[in-house]
């Protein structure tokens, strides 16, 4: 099976469409599938929801489908970063179901790992528990959230050998593995691509048997937030 596209244009094609569930990887701007969701944008599909862990910034990530309305609901764990999405929030314009970080996490791993639900602490007696079921163990009252099963999930890594075995760097292994496996289809950009059989086994972090499809994106912008410096006190 060829799971390399010759662009993110390519590797969309045929598998997204207006209304759907879709994931994207990522954290903050790290780790984001930078080319798929630029692609995602150009393909004019609207009426998304969004399973992510924010929302990007203005201009960049997934604030380019904010700033094309193209996502109507975010499932998200922060929401910070981004005027356009506040602006849109308050307004009225875009829902947001609002996700602790670790329950958005387990919600992607149980869809992946086919759990439909699971209990959890977190959240009790607060709005992110309303209209869900409650129940009693050991003395604890817990919340029970259902799984996230996404039809397309597009996310990052940082190389894959042509079989779709997965390398990811540093911090941009965080929400990716989880929502590549939770996905239906899933679409990976990478920086590098080899030939099967290059990795040491014990060096995959995913394997292949979860990717559906391969983009190259040898030169991603990778942009940063906010870039600090450290000023030397010596003017040195």
């Amino acid at each position: 099976m060829n799971k390399l596209y010759p662009s993110a244009a390519a590797a969309l094609d045929g598998i997204v469409r207006d209304g759907q569930l879709i994931a994207v990887g990522g954290f903050g701007l790290c780790g984001i599938p930078e080319a798929l969701i630029d692609a995602l944008r150009d393909s004019g599909k609207r009426d998304l929801t969004v399973i992510s862990n924010n929302a990007g910034v203005d201009g960049f990530g997934l604030g380019k489908l904010l700033e094309t309305r193209q996502i109507s609901k975010m499932i998200s764990s922060y929401v910070g970063e981004n005027k356009e999405f506040e602006r849109q929030f308050l307004a009225g314009e875009l829902q947001l179901e609002f996700t602790p970080q670790g329950t958005l996490a387990e919600k992607l791993r149980a869809g992946g790992a086919g759990i439909p639900a699971f209990f959890t602490r977190t959240g009790v007696g607060t709005m992110v528990a309303e209209g869900k079921e409650l129940r009693e163990f050991d003395g604890h009252t817990y919340v029970m959230e259902r799984a996230l099963n996404p039809e397309v999930a597009l996310a990052k890594a940082w190389k894959a050998d042509k079989s779709g075995n997965l390398i990811f760097r540093r911090t941009a292994r965080n929400f990716n593995p989880a929502c590549i496996m939770a996905g239906k289809i899933a679409v990976v950009e990478v920086e590098e691509i080899v030939e099967t059989g290059t990795f040491d086994p014990d060096a995959v972090h995913l394997p292949g048997i979860y990717v559906h499809r391969l983009v190259l994106n040898a030169t991603p912008e990778k942009r940063i937030e906010k870039r600090t410096t450290k000023q030397n006190p010596k003017g040195v």
